[in-house]
């Protein structure tokens, strides 16, 4: 391994040091241009910003979105550039790459933003520290390009949405001396390829560091000490999934793209003889109301995860499968067993899975990936599958903190859209490369691909389409590597502490606000300063309830407990308590009536039981 590791990084790096040159030159110019555009808008809108809102120039400008009904209307009343299907991470990405490209773009979203795969992560943001070993030990040049470009992305991330992502350590611990110089060396090349990826505005991450087996303890000490001979200390990106989302899918739509959640596609148009038909639009339902109308477009792009293939064989039933389901298990524990700015890893579990034990959002999360799968709109986990996670972390944990069952606040499953290489056997053998596909009626289809690499994925699925589609026309380049998603403009690392300042608030609420709303944090608290909190336990605020159907776009009870707030997927017994609430709120706001607030509250507790066990 240590002389193939040598091999293939200086491999890369001879072929990475051939380009850097012309890449400096092209990077400089872009960020020095990029630059410049966006200190002349910035010292404008601060201006602005400064007269209106008593010198608080660090307040977010109002998203001022248009309703659902205006966004309907709009949809129907044109034929647009690009109709999307699907608002998971990448389909959100896609609509936002386009619009900032100048063009007309409607996404449709069958249940809620994110609430698929994309609220169902382990919420790394990271390059793959398995994948980069099988690139190495197979001198597999397509997977290392997979971690190079994820961990590209990475660094994307932590700049355009500084609220939302940060930069976590994550500790290996070692109990077999043979295993330090494997994963020093490992780790290290992880490093490295970080390193060769960075462009020049990244901040770039902290680098790995070897510790003793007193300091490891002294850092982490809910591990087994026996056997213990020291720890290797690496860092990666780790995020709110969903709120990533949604702040994917707000940004879009405050460029001008019709986003549309609860909006089921029932029918691709096409226009033309059969043999040589062309899909120009969507038939769809908004399963709110019922309503059923068509989007006509030059362009629909099928961007739906791990129903993928359903999209594709609603325009050709004979396609084959191309999408290989792939489930992540988590369960979500107290913030007791793990430090709280210290997360960890076991390489290898005793099926071989990869194991990880986070901190998240005041709680722990823990789980593994890459088992097979049914295609399911809510995966549920199986006892077995809880009890499986629960017995590997209590190897690792000393005996004085042992998981019990009743430690177990929430689990829930996610689905990956794998899309599966000739002659794979398992899920753990295809890579998270991701491709795009023209079929013969011009859908564009993008599948495969992981989470990190969501904003690469939309831009590539944006050159297809164009390059499929040459009649529409792009105003200019892909803007997304340079743009702030919603939120993140004017996020400083103190946003805390002035908002304690400036309203009297507990810093645990502060800090929720700023890492949840960034710069916008101002108009959650400005609704009703008599703050209330949404359920005990929890930093979360009865406002922000009223902030998500006001602005994030929020339809149901289910679309705030486990997407806009999160609690669903951190507890499930507060998330119960929190019910009643949420609906009296939203009823207020979308002016539901008694009937719609028991459906609300019915379907709300059937989505809370398959977050149990």
């Amino acid at each position: 391994f240590f002389i193939s590791s040598l091999f293939f990084a200086g491999l890369c790096f001879s072929l990475k040091k051939m380009s850097w040159s012309l890449r400096a030159i092209g990077v400089a110019v872009a960020s020095a241009s990029a630059a410049l555009t966006h200190s002349m808008f910035f010292a404008e809108k601060s201006n602005v910003l400064d007269a209106s809102n008593n010198g608080k120039s660090e307040v977010g400008d109002p998203l001022n979105l248009p309703s659902r009904q205006d966004m309907i209307t709009l949809a129907k009343s044109k034929t647009v550039d690009m109709v999307v299907i699907g608002g998971g991470a990448t389909g959100c990405g896609i609509a936002l790459d386009a619009v900032s490209r100048g063009l007309d773009v409607v996404l449709v979203e069958r249940d809620d933003f994110g609430s698929g795969t994309s609220s169902r992560s382990t919420k790394l943001i990271h390059g793959g520290v398995r994948y980069l070993e099988k690139a190495v030990l197979g001198l597999d040049m397509e997977q290392f390009k997979l971690v190079e470009e994820a961990l590209s992305e990475r660094e994307t991330l932590l700049r355009i949405a500084p609220h939302i992502a940060n930069e976590v350590p994550i500790i290996v611990p070692i109990y077999r001396w043979w295993e330090l110089p494997y994963l020093w060396i490992g780790i290290k090349a992880y490093d490295f390829v970080a390193w060769i990826s960075k462009k020049k505005e990244d901040v770039g991450i902290s680098s790995s560091f070897m510790l003793t087996k007193t300091e490891t303890l002294r850092q982490f000490p809910q591990l087994k000490k026996d056997k213990l001979k020291g720890s290797i200390v690496y860092h990666d990106g780790q995020h709110d999934d969903a709120g990533m989302t949604l702040a994917i899918a707000l940004t879009a739509a405050k460029k001008g793209a019709l986003t549309l959640n609860h909006t089921n596609v029932v029918k691709l148009l096409k226009e033309g003889a059969d043999e040589g038909s062309f899909v120009c639009g969507v038939e769809v339902e908004d399963t709110q109301s019922g309503q059923k109308y068509t989007v006509r477009s030059q362009c629909v792009v099928n961007a739906t995860g791990c129903f993928t293939d359903n999209v594709l064989q609603m325009d050709t039933p004979s396609n084959s499968e191309v999408v290989v389901p792939s489930q992540g298990l988590h369960i979500v524990l107290p913030e007791y067993f793990c430090p709280t700015n210290l997360g960890m890893l076991e390489p290898s579990s005793s099926d071989g899975r990869v194991l990880f034990l986070l901190p998240w959002l005041g709680r722990v999360i823990a789980g593994t990936t890459d088992s097979p799968v049914e295609v399911s709109s809510l995966p549920h986990p199986t006892q077995e599958d809880v009890e499986f996670v629960v017995s590997e972390l209590n190897k690792k944990l000393s005996n004085d903190v042992q998981i019990r069952p009743e430690d177990v606040r929430a689990a829930w499953s996610g689905i990956r859209p794998l899309v599966r290489k000739p002659g794979s056997t398992s899920t753990e053998d295809i890579p998270r490369t991701h491709f795009v596909y023209i079929s013969d009626s011009g859908l564009v289809t993008i599948a495969g691909g992981k989470w990190t690499t969501y904003r690469q994925m939309a831009e590539d699925a944006v050159d297809a389409a164009l390059e499929s589609h040459p009649s529409i026309t792009p105003q200019q380049p892909s803007q997304t590597k340079n743009t702030f998603l919603v939120g993140g403009d004017r996020y400083t690392p103190t946003l805390p502490h002035r908002l304690v300042q400036l309203y009297d608030i507990p810093l645990e609420v502060a800090t929720h606000l700023a890492q949840r709303y960034g710069d916008k944090s101002f108009h959650v608290i400005d609704i009703d300063h008599q703050l209330k909190p949404l359920v005990k336990s929890f930093p979360n605020l009865q406002n922000e309830v009223v902030y998500a159907c006001r602005h994030e776009m929020a339809q149901t009870a289910v679309d705030v407990l486990a997407r806009r707030t999160r609690i669903a997927f951190l507890d499930n017994e507060r998330a119960l308590e929190a019910v009643d609430t949420v609906v009296e709120i939203m009823a207020k706001e979308l002016h539901w009536n008694n009937s719609k607030k028991t459906e609300e509250k019915k379907n709300c507790k059937e989505f809370l039981e398959t977050m149990r066990v």
